[in-house]
């Protein structure tokens, strides 16, 4: 009896290792901080009972997992989501050094969450399980050492509640010291005004240098969007701003399209009260999800979760430029396809970086008890990260690689130069 092989299914932590191992293969990465970078230094599972409103107690898991702090504190997002897991949480947590080390901030990477369905608890269940969370992982995050921001599914709110009960676990006379453990906060509570765009204005601002590199602007281009959340509402606004067309959007509710345009603007509004959900929207008609990625455009955003273009549906692509507002859209499979087919891919660590420049900013201002206004801050977010783009095309340019290699070349070579100068204790 012949026994059929079953393939198994690629994880984003396979695919960040990959990435990881073809660009320290082409730049010959020094073997010893090769062994470093390739793992974890910590990895945290918290499990803690929360009461629900009708009584009940709850049992929660939470994850924090710090990848490396060599050039500064560990930095990185927090998500509430269902397939939240350790190596899930890996991966992102290596992305995220990559990109910290690429935008040139003095941080690390870390990246975390709970494996939950927000949609199905209350507005209070959500705070106390947040506030419990927080207090459950108590040290493993602070001010100079991991600090935490939004991520898929929280929010400034989520933020807020994290800084007050961070605090709160301070003496009294410490407790202003420790309101940067986290960024991405509400703008009365110390957040950053623009950190809400900041990181859809890092796609919109890649995706107009990049057309600004090849004499074109982004006036009636043709564009579609997976995920039509914070990123991919504020990408939309800015490019929608400079001309260029939506024509099409995916969430985990409904596939929509209008080739005439779909009004940015309006189906913000209608996903306001719907918890996000597109579906509905009167200013398009739905079709066929499945034929989503195919769709004739100039451009594809990608602003969901990762694995979402696949070796099963790369081959249906048309676009020529792929702009990653996700973090690990595209599997390593797939962007062998994409890349035989001469599609550019602005690759996560560049492409979605305001985010965390945005962080940054915010950070500073709390340490330094400053307030910036809006124009100051989208300016210094612009040129931090149009100095990044400009470093990452000349050496794609230059070397003829792809967006990718050349972006994790960058990232990796800082972070080798400083354990290089350092050394490695003892």
């Amino acid at each position: 009896m012949e026994i059929l092989e079953v393939k198994k299914q690629k994880t984003m932590l396979d695919n960040v290792l990959e990435q990881f191992n073809k660009t320290a293969d082409s730049m010959n990465l020094n073997s010893n901080i090769r062994k470093i970078l390739s793992i974890t230094n910590n990895e945290i599972i918290i499990h803690f009972p929360v009461k629900m409103d009708n009584g009940n107690v709850e049992i929660f898991t939470g994850y924090r997992v710090q990848h490396n702090n060599a050039l500064g504190p560990y930095k990185g997002g927090l998500r509430y989501h269902p397939t939240v897991d350790v190596d899930d949480a890996k991966a992102l947590a290596m992305w995220m050094t990559w990109k910290t080390s690429l935008a040139g901030l003095p941080y690390g990477g870390a990246k975390g969450g709970i494996q939950i369905d927000p949609r199905n608890y209350s507005l209070s269940e959500l705070e106390r399980i947040t506030r419990r969370f927080t207090y459950a992982l108590g040290d493993n995050i602070g001010s100079e050492y991991d600090i935490p921001a939004p991520d898929v599914n929280t929010n400034e709110q989520t933020m807020a509640w994290m800084a007050d009960t961070f605090m709160s676990t301070k003496s009294p006379n410490e407790r202003s010291n420790h309101k940067h453990v986290v960024t991405g906060k509400p703008v009365g509570s110390g957040g950053l005004e623009g950190r809400d765009r900041a990181t859809g204005f890092g796609v919109y601002l890649t995706l107009r240098l990049l057309f600004e590199g090849r004499n074109e602007t982004l006036k009636g281009k043709k564009f579609i969007v997976q995920g039509y959340g914070n990123v991919g509402y504020w990408a939309s606004h800015f490019l929608n701003n400079d001309g260029a067309i939506l024509i099409a959007t995916q969430d985990a509710h409904a596939t929509l399209i209008n080739t005439n345009g779909i009004s940015v603007e309006d189906l913000y509004e209608h996903c306001k009260p719907r918890k996000g959900s597109t579906k509905g929207f009167e200013g398009a008609t739905e079709m066929n999800p499945d034929d989503f990625f195919g769709l004739e455009c100039d451009f594809i955003i990608p602003a969901a979760l990762g694995n979402q273009i696949t070796e099963k549906n790369a081959d249906k692509i048309k676009s020529k430029i792929i702009a990653e507002g996700a973090n690990g859209p595209i599997n390593n499979e797939a962007e062998h396809i994409l890349l035989n087919k001469n599609v550019t891919i602005i690759p996560d660590i560049l492409c979605n970086s305001g985010g965390v420049i945005g962080s940054y900013f915010e950070w500073l201002q709390n340490r330094n008890g400053e307030l910036w206004p809006l124009d100051e801050v989208m300016f210094k977010i612009e040129k931090k990260l149009t100095i990044n783009y400009k470093r990452v095309e000349k050496l794609a340019n230059t070397n003829k690689i792809d967006w990718r290699t050349a972006a994790y070349t960058i990232a990796i070579s800082r972070i080798e130069t400083a354990y290089i100068e350092r050394g490695i204790f003892p």
